[in-house]
Parts: C-alpha cells; sequence; structure tokens
C-alpha cells in the first residue's frame, strides 16, 4: 500500500508541492508584517537633474543679481594680441 502512495506522489509531486509551498509563503508572509508591522513609507529621491536645480539655486541665493560686469571687462579676458592674431593691421 505505501509503495503504491508514494509512486502516486512521486508522479503527482508539482500539483502537491505546489499548494504546499504557496500556503506556507502565504502565512509567513502575513506572519512576518504582524510581527514587523507596516513598512514606513520610502522617502522619495530627487532626480539629478532635481538636485542640481537646487545647488544652483542655492549658489545664487547669497548673491546680488544687479551687480553685473560691464561688457568691456568681459571681453578683456583673452590679450589682444591673440583676438587680433589673423586680422591684417589697418596702417
Amino acid at each position: 500500500m505505501w509503495s503504491v502512495l508514494w509512486a502516486a506522489v512521486r508522479s503527482k509531486a508539482p500539483y502537491v508541492t505546489f499548494p504546499v509551498a504557496f500556503v506556507v509563503g502565504l502565512v509567513g508572509y502575513h506572519l512576518e508584517r504582524v510581527l514587523r508591522g507596516d513598512p514606513p513609507p520610502a522617502a522619495e529621491e530627487k532626480s539629478i537633474s532635481e538636485q542640481r536645480e537646487e545647488r544652483k539655486l542655492q549658489e545664487i541665493a547669497g548673491k546680488d543679481l544687479t551687480k553685473v560686469v560691464s561688457l568691456k571687462e568681459k571681453l578683456e579676458f583673452a590679450p589682444r594680441a591673440v583676438l587680433n592674431r589673423n586680422r591684417p593691421e589697418k596702417s
């Protein structure tokens, strides 16, 4: 009788083990949830572009934006020899 029972269990193993594993997993999941409690909501991480924008706003926050460098001072970033290298001199 045992040999017939074991042969039947062996041939139908997938049909028997899946529901058993499902029930064990379901009980374990709910037991763990009861013991640990509900997890706190995860904090949303900011994207890299949002982090960059916030950093730029913090850099700008302490500056006075009404004081602007004049164009004459801005254009003199390189020596005149470099800017006029390929231009013929006016005589």
